[in-house]
């Protein structure tokens, strides 16, 4: 994909509401070798919506992916090529979401029922841009939850010149379950995706889904090409700086979660210089301290005081205090 195709990958999902642009530029502080992915935007958002509100990224958060939703092959063509122009390292078309809104649209999970439509966009894609278009997937979707299913899906759109499948190992209910729900309830099938990677040994094969500790991470690699991280990259994002000595033997970028925020810090005040919210920055740090003293006083702060009016980078610093306040306690009570 956006790496050498013998070279094992990371790659932080992408989720809707979380993974702006703010989030996947504090996820680079801690991982250098981290793809990260866009939030999906319709085809239809990115030909006609406000393109830097939508697309907008900073060059320090290369390797960076835009995921595309949409079944419309010319539609998608033209959304691809403006998205190339944008400096994006690769497309992902969305095949796995299970919305309500996602079916009405037309995108989404419901196409893995339609792998021609899949096929036909992912074609006059590839034909429009010179960077690679890939697919996200799932291992199934309502009664098409076999592996002669996933298999033919897979094949179709190979066949249109794909070559990356990132497949998330549940299948999706379309009707019955939430999203939330179908992150949850349908069982995890990860040989099914072990078994696709052994019969289509070319392709390139990553894999989603509750991947949420580097040794799981690690032990998946023996299987596919690649691993993704969803929830656990957000809710609990100390994980992305084991990553690169965990799974790369690379030094990691930072040493602590503390240095990461204050890393973070002058991104935070040239986007106040330019008129973002403060919270809109901060709530992507609120999980960096899962586990650690302080981290329930940092986010109750910043919960509370960073969507105020005029809330400036000086919450954020109060916050950080309020760790190393706790950190200073705790190691005094030690000695």
């Amino acid at each position: 994909m956006v790496n050498s195709a013998c070279e094992k990958t990371f790659s932080v999902a992408p989720m809707m509401e979380w993974t702006d642009r703010h989030c996947r530029f504090f996820h680079r502080i801690l991982s250098r070798r981290a793809i990260l992915y866009t939030e999906m935007v319709t085809s239809a958002a990115v030909i006609h919506g406000d393109r830097e509100r939508l697309l907008g990224f900073s060059p320090e958060e290369h390797p960076v992916v835009c995921q595309i939703g949409g079944s419309d092959p010319a539609e998608m063509a033209e959304a691809a090529r403006i998205v190339a122009e944008r400096g994006y390292d690769a497309i992902n078309i969305n095949i796995g979401c299970p919305s309500d809104r996602v079916q009405k649209g037309r995108f989404g999970a419901i196409l893995m029922k339609e792998p021609r439509t899949v096929a036909a966009c992912a074609s006059a894609m590839i034909d429009a841009v010179d960077i690679p278009v890939t697919v996200k997937c799932r291992v199934g979707v309502d009664e098409m939850d076999e592996d002669a299913d996933l298999d033919r899906f897979v094949d179709i759109v190979a066949d249109a010149g794909v070559r990356t499948f990132v497949v998330h190992a549940r299948k999706a209910w379309l009707q019955g379950l939430s999203p939330k729900e179908n992150r949850e309830k349908p069982p995890l099938n990860r040989e099914r995706v072990y078994r696709l990677k052994e019969r289509r040994p070319e392709l390139e094969i990553i894999i989603n889904g509750e991947l949420d500790d580097i040794d799981i991470l690690r032990a998946q690699l023996e299987h596919v090409d690649g691993v993704m991280t969803g929830r656990a990259a957000y809710y609990t994002p100390w994980l992305l700086a084991q990553v690169d000595e965990g799974l790369f033997d690379e030094p990691a970028p930072v040493t602590s979660p503390m240095e990461a925020v204050e890393r973070f810090i002058p991104y935070v005040e040239r986007g106040l210089e330019r008129g973002v919210p403060l919270n809109a920055m901060t709530k992507h740090t609120l999980g960096i301290f899962h586990g650690l003293p302080g981290a329930r006083l940092y986010r109750r702060h910043l919960s509370e005081n960073a969507t105020r009016p005029g809330a400036g980078v000086e919450v954020l610093r109060q916050a950080l205090n309020l760790v190393r306040e706790q950190i200073a306690r705790r190691t005094a009570a030690a000695e």
